[in-house]
């Protein structure tokens, strides 16, 4: 009898140990059918692949109704108190990726700067802000029924946090084609701003970077074309992002104290006819818009804006006079933060393009 059951034991390990490791292969085979690559930010990009079909252009106003996608991920609050340090993890049920940390970058210092213009020149051009900043613009805004203004994104789908959290999940996702919570909405303020005070403003939600995100400022430009060709009176066209800055053990949300309220930082990036860059003459033209908005920025609102980025890159800036790529916040600010810094920005711009008349 004792035999017996020496064989019935045998037999249930053997078969407990075959069930683990098929458990353990499947899910091997799982986790790596789901795993998708994470989207790069712009500065980390090289060239993109611009064959692509043109959008679909559907021209939207600040009073579009927003679509919500059902496949975006959301994270689920765990209300458990827990001790020591799982107690700040207490955003969500998933496991704790990295922190999320709090930084403020002073404009002031900058290597290059004069009258409330701060700048970082990652070019071998020689720039003077004070001549750029006596430059006359060849740009008229016009308050009639003419479109004057374009806002668009080139990376519509970057989004940000929904709460003030210390920490970041893994089920944390820094895009979404919900035009709520990305930088359609960002473009939605800015465009209210402007079309309140008299400043006829498009604004195009097209994803250019959804599904598929290599070549984005390909299909950004067939946008950007698009409404030039079809709205000759447009002068400025706003290319609306925001950045990601890591850290040693997580993310960095960009932050600065306006009015007492949190404001994400913003910064203007602007590209040059420098190093391999070619076909990009106006180039001066667009960087002496972006230094008078600079200024007007930090007369209005101090330390709202970094310093004023400029690089040996085209960021489709050659397609207009007035173009301007503006970054707002980090992945992980708030969208509260980052959709104040939008009125600010969205005024300044407004005091800015009442002077070109």
């Amino acid at each position: 009898m004792r035999k017996y059951y020496s064989h019935i034991r045998l037999i249930i390990c053997y078969a407990m140990c075959v069930f683990f490791l098929f458990y353990s292969f499947f899910s091997l085979i799982t986790l790596n059918h789901n795993y998708k690559p994470p989207f790069t930010d712009i500065f980390s990009k090289t060239d993109e692949n611009s064959s692509q079909k043109p959008p679909t252009f559907t021209e939207s106003t600040q009073n579009e109704q927003k679509t919500t996608s059902s496949s975006e991920k959301k994270v689920v609050s765990n209300n458990s108190s827990q001790s020591s340090q799982n107690s700040s993890a207490s955003a969500s049920t998933a496991a704790v990726k990295g922190k999320v940390v709090t930084r403020y970058i002073s404009p002031y210092k900058a290597p290059i700067s004069y009258n409330n213009v701060y700048l970082k020149n990652n070019t071998s051009a020689n720039i003077d802000i004070k001549s750029l900043l006596n430059k006359n613009l060849n740009i008229k805004i016009a308050k009639n029924s003419s479109p004057q203004v374009l806002i668009m994104h080139t990376h519509t789908t970057e989004s940000y946090m929904q709460k003030d959290e210390k920490y970041y999940t893994e089920d944390f996702n820094s895009r979404s084609t919900d035009n709520s919570k990305n930088m359609a909405k960002i473009g939605d303020i800015i465009a209210e701003k402007l079309n309140k005070n008299g400043i006829k403003t498009i604004h195009d939600k097209t994803h250019h970077d959804y599904p598929e995100y290599t070549g984005s400022y390909g299909r950004a430009a067939k946008t950007v074309e698009y409404y030039l060709k079809k709205y000759p009176t447009i002068k400025i066209v706003l290319d609306l992002h925001r950045d990601a800055v890591s850290t040693d053990d997580g993310k960095a949300k960009l932050v600065t104290k306006i009015n007492g309220k949190n404001a994400a930082q913003v910064m203007l990036v602007m590209g040059s006819q420098t190093g391999s860059i070619t076909n990009h003459p106006n180039w001066k033209e667009n960087l002496s818009l972006a230094i008078k908005l600079q200024q007007t920025m930090e007369a209005k609102y101090p330390t709202l804006a970094r310093p004023l980025m400029l690089a040996s890159k085209k960021y489709n800036q050659n397609l207009s006079r007035g173009s301007l790529l503006i970054e707002f916040g980090t992945d992980v600010n708030t969208l509260e933060e980052a959709s104040y810094s939008a009125e600010l920005v969205g005024d300044s711009l407004v005091s800015l393009l009442n002077t070109l008349k």
